[in-house]
This record gives C-alpha cells, sequence and structure tokens, in this order.
C-alpha cells in the first residue's frame, strides 16, 4: 500500500476505501508479531484473533490506553469513529509509534438507517469497509441467533409447563438412555445446586416434591424482561403480541423486539474476559422471575451451553486495517445510548499487550462523553481492571453552534447558513456543552485532550474560540485537526498532545462506588454527569428497584439508556441544561453483564427508519459486483 492519493474535493468515503488495496491481513498480523497459531484467517483482508494470544503474551507489560468520545452530537454525527482511526494512522503512519485502533462494529440499523456506517470517513477510514459495515465476521448475527434462541426457549418452556404433568416435564426433561438409567444434563445440575438439592447423582432419587420445583419454573409471562431482537430498525417491531396461533392453548401475551446490539449478549461479547467468564454470564442472565418471586436465569432454561457454543466464534475479535496499514481490532457494538455501547475487553486486553509500553491503544466509546465515556469508566474499567492514560473528547464548530442556539440540524435536510458562516459569538455560547463534557472527564483523575474535527467552512475564528474555552475549562490540550481530508497527516498534532497527555500523572477514580444503593448511583450519573437537580422515579420503577434490590442485584453498576442528544432527557435541550428533573421510566436487570439498565423517558430500545433511509442510496454495481453509495 503507497501513500494516500489525497483529492480536493474528498470523494466519497466508499470511493476512497475502494481505491486502496489493502494489505493481505497475514502481513498485519507480522508486523504485530501475531503466531500464527494466535490468527484465524477470513479471507485475505480479515481475520480473528484467538484469545489463546493472551497467553503467549500474559508477562508483556500493557501500552497506553486512549479512550475516544465527544461533546453532545447532532444527528450526523461528528467524526468520533473518523477521528479515532485519524489519529492512530498519524501515531503509526508519521509519528513511528506502535499503536492499534479497537473500534466497534456497525450495526446495520444507522448503515441502512439515518447515519450510515462506522468505519471512519475520507481519508481516514478502516478498510474493507463495505465488509466491515456489513456482515464482517458475523459476530452480531451469531448475537441475534443466540438471543433468539432464549427468547423462543422461554415460551416453549411455559407452553410446556401449561400442558404436561410433573411426571410427563421430568420423563422429558431426563429421558432414559442405554440400559433405561435416566441422567442429568451437565446444565441441569447447576439448577439443583440453586434449589439445594444435592442428591443429583440419580434423577431417580428425586422425591416428589423436588421433581415439581426441578421442572417447573413457574414463569410469570408479566415479569418476562427478555425480548427477541434483529439488527435493523424496525419502530413497528417494538411491542407485538407472540402466541397468537390456536396451536399455542393460550399463551398468548404482549413483548417485542429490540435492536440486537442492544442485546445483553452483545454487552457480554464486550465485557467477558474469556471462555470460561463469557459461559458463566450467559447461564446467569435473567429472564424474569417465577411467580414466587425468584429470578430465572438461562441456565435455569439449560440454555446457557447452547448459548455459548453460538457464541463462541464471536468472543475472537476481527482484525482489519486503516487506509494507511496500521492495525484494527473490531469489536462488539455501538449504540451506547441504549447499551454500553464500548469495544470489548478482550480487544483493548490483546492491543495493549501486543503495542508494548511504549505503543497506544486507542479505544472509542461511544455518543457524547455523558454516555459512551461515563459506562467505559464506571462499566468497562470495572470489569477489565484497566485504566485509561488519557481521554480524547472530539469537538466540532457544527455541533457548537447548534448548543450555542442555532437552528435543528437533521439528517438527510441541507444545513442552514448558519453552520456555513462564520459566527464566533454562537460558537462560544454553545462551548457551554463542551466545558461540561470537560469537567465530567476530569472527574476520572485523568487528563483531557480536544479534538476539534475541522470543516472546510470553519474559520480560524471560531476555531480558536474553541480551543480558549477547552484550556480555561482544564482541557491539557485542545487541537484542530483535519484527518477526514488528509489522513494521519492531517491529525499528527493530536497524535503529540496524546502522546504528551499520557506522560503525565494519573490518578484515575470510578464516579460511585457499588455499595451505593440502586437510587444513589442513578443519581451520582443525573446529577454529577448530566446536571440534573433530581430524579423523578415513575411507578414501574419504583417496583423494579425494590424488586432488584430484594433479589440481590443493588450492588451492580448502573448503564442508563438516555437520548444522545442532550444531558437531559429532552432531546431538544441543548448546551449544558441544568436543574432538571431527570424521569426514570423503568428497569432492565442484565445480571448477566453485570449491570442495571434505567430507562429514562421514552427512550426506545428499537430505532425506526426516516422517511429517507441510507439505503436509497445503496446499490451494487451488477457488472463489477462493487458496492455503491454505502457511507
Amino acid at each position: 500500500m503507497g501513500k494516500l492519493d489525497f483529492k480536493d474535493p474528498v470523494p466519497s468515503d466508499i470511493d476512497i476505501a475502494q481505491s486502496v488495496e489493502p494489505t493481505p491481513i497475514g502481513e498485519i498480523a507480522q508486523k504485530l508479531q501475531i503466531n500464527a497459531e494466535d490468527f484465524e484467517p477470513h479471507g485475505t483482508t480479515k481475520a480473528k484473533i484467538r484469545l489463546s494470544v493472551l497467553d503467549h503474551l500474559k508477562d508483556a507489560p500493557n501500552g497506553n490506553y486512549v479512550v475516544v468520545a465527544g461533546i453532545t452530537p447532532t444527528p450526523l454525527g461528528e467524526g468520533k469513529s473518523t477521528t479515532t482511526v485519524g489519529v492512530c494512522q498519524a501515531m503509526g503512519a508519521y509519528l513511528g509509534r506502535k499503536v492499534v485502533t479497537c473500534i466497534r462494529q456497525p450495526s446495520q440499523g444507522p448503515t441502512f438507517g439515518i447515519k450510515g456506517g462506522a468505519a471512519g470517513g475520507g481519508y481516514s477510514q478502516v478498510i474493507p469497509m463495505d465488509e466491515m459495515n456489513l456482515h464482517l465476521t458475523g459476530d452480531i448475527h451469531a448475537i441475534t441467533a443466540a438471543n433468539n434462541l432464549l427468547a423462543a426457549a422461554i415460551d416453549a418452556r411455559m407452553f410446556h409447563e401449561s400442558s404436561q404433568s410433573d411426571t410427563a416435564l421430568f420423563s422429558r426433561l431426563c429421558p432414559a438412555g442405554k440400559g433405561g438409567a435416566r441422567s442429568f444434563a451437565p446444565v441441569m445440575l447447576k439448577r439443583l445446586k440453586k434449589l439445594g438439592i444435592t442428591e443429583t447423582s440419580n434423577p431417580e432419587n428425586l422425591t416428589p416434591e423436588e421433581r415439581s420445583k426441578f421442572v417447573r419454573l413457574d414463569i410469570d409471562p408479566e415479569t418476562i424482561t427478555w425480548r427477541r431482537v434483529m439488527d435493523v430498525n424496525d419502530r413497528f417491531l417494538r411491542v407485538i403480541t407472540v402466541g397468537q396461533s390456536p396451536t399455542e392453548k393460550g399463551q398468548t401475551r404482549e413483548t417485542g423486539f429490540d435492536i440486537t446490539v442492544s442485546s445483553e449478549i452483545m454487552a457480554i461479547l464486550a465485557l467477558a474476559t474469556s471462555l470460561p467468564d463469557m459461559r458463566e454470564r450467559l447461564g446467569n442472565m435473567v429472564i424474569g422471575n417465577s411467580k414466587a418471586g425468584e429470578p430465572v436465569t438461562a441456565d435455569d432454561l439449560g440454555l446457557g451451553g447452547a448459548l455459548t457454543v453460538l457464541m463462541k466464534d464471536a468472543l475472537a475479535p476481527t482484525l482489519l486495517q486503516t487506509l494507511e496499514e496500521t492495525p484494527v481490532l473490531v469489536h462488539a457494538g455501538p449504540f451506547a445510548n441504549i447499551a454500553h455501547g464500548n469495544s470489548s475487553i478482550v480487544a483493548d486486553q490483546i492491543g495493549l499487550k501486543l503495542v508494548g509500553p511504549q505503543g497506544y491503544v486507542i479505544t472509542e466509546a461511544g455518543f457524547g462523553a455523558d454516555i459512551g465515556m461515563e459506562k467505559f469508566m464506571n462499566i468497562k474499567c470495572r470489569y477489565s481492571g484497566l485504566k485509561p492514560n488519557c481521554a480524547v473528547i472530539v469537538a466540532t464548530v457544527r455541533a457548537l453552534k447548534m448548543h450555542g442556539g442555532g437552528p435543528p440540524v437533521t439528517a438527510g435536510k441541507p444545513l442552514d447558513q448558519t453552520y456555513k458562516n462564520e459566527n464566533v459569538e454562537l460558537v462560544q455560547k454553545g462551548c457551554c456543552n463542551l466545558v461540561k463534557h470537560i469537567q465530567n472527564a476530569k472527574k476520572y483523575g485523568i487528563p483531557v485532550v480536544i479534538a476539534i474535527n475541522k470543516f472546510a467552512t470553519d474559520t480560524d475564528a471560531e476555531l480558536q474560540a474553541v480551543k480558549a474555552a477547552s484550556k480555561d475549562a482544564g482541557a491539557f490540550d485542545a487541537v484542530v485537526c483535519w484527518h477526514h481530508a488528509r489522513g494521519g497527516e492531517g491529525a499528527v498534532d493530536l497524535g503529540k498532545a496524546i502522546v504528551a497527555a499520557c506522560e503525565q500523572p494519573t490518578q484515575f477514580q470510578f464516579l460511585y462506588p457499588l455499595d451505593l444503593s440502586i437510587k444513589e448511583k442513578i443519581e451520582a450519573i443525573a446529577k454529577e454527569t448530566y446536571g440534573a437537580a433530581s430524579v423523578e422515579y415513575l411507578p414501574q420503577a419504583e417496583k423494579q428497584i425494590e424488586l432488584y434490590t430484594k433479589m440481590g442485584f443493588g450492588g451492580l453498576p448502573i448503564c442508563m439508556a438516555k437520548t444522545q442528544y442532550s444531558f437531559s432527557a429532552d432531546a431538544a435541550a441543548k448546551g449544558a441544561p441544568s436543574g432538571f428533573v431527570l424521569p426514570i421510566r423503568d428497569l432492565r436487570a442484565s445480571v448477566g453483564a453485570g449491570f442495571l439498565v434505567p430507562f429514562v423517558g421514552d427512550m426506545m430500545m428499537m430505532p425506526g427508519l426516516p422517511t429517507r433511509p441510507c439505503f436509497y442510496e445503496i446499490d451494487i454495481d451488477p457488472v463489477s459486483g462493487r458496492i455503491v453509495g454505502l457511507s
């Protein structure tokens, strides 16, 4: 791969990506000194990195750990993924630093919906971008299959329990094998232990009462929180009714679909540290309660092992490359508004070992720093034990003008002239949003670098206003970069700022201790990070908080589901609102992943398609087979 051939104006993302021939992925792996037995090629452009690499590098020191987040974005996005890729190209191709980019796999929701893909943009992209934005190595499909297998198992179990006697259920769950002897499947032993039944070697030894306890989960359908998923924006599946066929014998109930990347299984993929850890987490997922009020898990349904089989290959991160040949680990999914929205722990761990103590892992957190970075610090870092050396917050003049009172920015509609003409005063007013994000990031005890993603219409006076506001708010540095137009060359100054920031002392700390009550942890985030004056708990939320506290889940961290377009629950409230009441509508327990999810306001877990989705532009050249229109 040679030097990039920069063009002005910048061509479309897919045209740029397809103009560069990727280096064979084996060569990228060799540059990282990955042993042949530690990676599995998927064609010539991508490979799965086996977790065995961590065993081989267990004594190697870690590199520097940098998280990239952003200010509260417009619906167009502010180039956070592009900045993450661009600065890695700068560090690897221009500054001579060993670097690994850890980025999230795009969801087909935004790819075919509003925002487009998430491989970066312009001359700062991950390639092959079409494969990254579509099926890649099938991780999201595996999550969809596993999630929906569990959903099917829940309904099937309730159906069979409603129509069969204890004896019939027992004979089917513990069938007689050769010689007529019955046996327990290994996953059943976990359920017996949970029930306090210790004589488990022979199923025939169970008393009638123990048999009944064993075979009847007695799931209360009103408490089921597990929903089906698909990786497409489809608002008409948010609420559905299942069991309407006469063959379901009255097992009708209301449920719905979430988007795949918000599945708890996606969160487990991102937070698991090994195959045994993933198996344990999948089995521990709570799908609802029994009618007696006890939590029912995937292992109670006998499904933890099967889910792990579906997910085992997905646990390995996918190795790709940037336009300038720097290595990229793609793993886990986006949507920090309704999930934790960070790349995986294992990808970061692998990257930190591969780059060594003088190298850098640049990992991306979703949406604004109040959402993705907050969850990175308080959830991901708790489970990984890793401590970041530096945080980067991406800002744009466009978004700051919006936060200063500029006209609405709407995907698919032309930008108002306000965003194309100089208005320093509007930028300065909007910097209140940036300042709040800087203050939040500094609470974690690490230096903060501001990456000002320059657009062609930005003026020097506007950019200087952002730099001044950043420094006044306590940022370690604020750097203008133009990596979209010039690749790594346009992010060299940002790379230098990150190197300098990582040399600074840190005093990393979490926002809240886990021994606080559920409400106290929610309120710590609401007040300290969002700027709320108080929190209002609606009746369903009060009910779930009481239930989860009683069940022993009160010690888990919090993963808020909240609009990404404002610090508040009101997406239209721009800037840095304060003094508002944050409404908590409901809570869901993601026990396997290891957090509780409060739903703020009317936040939905299944997005909808806009009037004119991205798929209008996407097609294929029937002669060459090249994809066109993907962004």
